[in-house]
């Protein structure tokens, strides 16, 4: 049987939130199986659970936020990718602010972070939604065109392309292709940063934004170059964060997809509107498992190994 997985162990890290700039501690623990990930937000008078689902999310606008009732927890997605990369399917997150600390700006200290705690196979089959037609959602027209769309595929794979023009973007690759089972998440993803250009750093700081941003968890760009010294991670840094971002995104669901991802210029709105809609077409998808753990797609059935 293909097993659910937790951690071995908890785990603590401490940091800022990219946008509230606020000192966070979160600490990742272990959750009995079909518990899924779950925030929980520690700093409060009355502890409050929030858990993942693709209606939990209420705001896109920069990240993405979970809600339960006015509680919120911001930029969820670089944790979720780790968790999506790794096969993580139950854990709490416990949070003392609202928003998940930035660390590096990419989900490798959350990869560093999960390894660390270790990862315990649960006596519970994992359970995968599977889809059987293509979902897709499109906003805008002509040069302002963007879409998201799942299609049936046997695994997990993402194609994304961005259209940036920058000359930093230009002299980099502005689409790849990530295949969990020829890939590793932790070498080929999980640390292409978070970027954004330093004029539209200053007017989010001046609008309460970006207050915990600069250029030791971000890359950040003028009109003409990147300003961070060392440079880039990857040759195909931008659009590789865009892939790391949407498998965060996508992981809302609350379940790991076999699915073929594909997108255009899409973002964290434009990723729960898929989710939306793929959840609202019930014959377009099925939950399945897997006796048989030979039988489940390549890169699923390995635990994620260390780097």
């Amino acid at each position: 049987m293909l097993q659910q997985r937790t951690l071995k162990s908890l785990t603590r890290a401490v940091g800022v939130g990219l946008h509230s700039g606020q000192r966070v501690e979160i600490t990742l623990r272990p959750a009995q199986p079909d518990t899924g990930i779950v925030f929980r937000r520690v700093d409060l008078p009355q502890p409050v659970d929030i858990p993942v689902s693709a209606f939990a999310v209420t705001d896109t606008r920069m990240a993405s936020t979970l809600s339960s009732g006015n509680v919120k927890v911001l930029t969820v997605e670089h944790l979720m990718s780790a968790c999506a990369g790794l096969g993580v399917d139950n854990m709490y997150v416990d949070i003392t602010a609202e928003e998940v600390p930035i660390l590096d700006g990419s989900a490798a200290s959350f990869v560093y972070l999960l390894q660390s705690a270790g990862i315990e196979l649960q006596n519970a089959p994992r359970r995968f939604i599977q889809l059987n037609k293509p979902v897709e959602v499109r906003e805008g027209q002509g040069a302002s065109e963007k879409w998201a769309r799942l299609e049936p595929y046997q695994g997990y794979k993402l194609s994304f392309e961005i259209d940036f023009d920058h000359p930093a973007v230009d002299a980099t690759g502005q689409r790849v292709v990530f295949d969990m089972s020829t890939g590793s998440y932790s070498k080929d993803i999980a640390r292409a940063r978070t970027f954004g250009f330093s004029k539209d750093f200053e007017v989010m700081r001046a609008n309460g934004l970006a207050l915990g941003g600069g250029l030791d968890n971000a890359i950040v760009m003028d009109d003409y170059k990147v300003l961070n010294s060392d440079g880039l991670r990857y040759d195909d840094e931008f659009v590789k964060h865009k892939i790391l971002d949407a498998m965060g995104d996508l992981y809302l669901v609350g379940k790991p997809l076999l699915a073929s991802y594909s997108a255009f210029r899409s973002g964290h709105a434009l990723n729960n509107l898929l989710l939306r809609e793929l959840l609202a077409r019930t014959d377009a998808w099925d939950v399945v498992t897997f006796e048989d753990e030979k039988r489940a797609p390549k890169g699923f059935a390995q635990l994620a190994r260390a780097w």
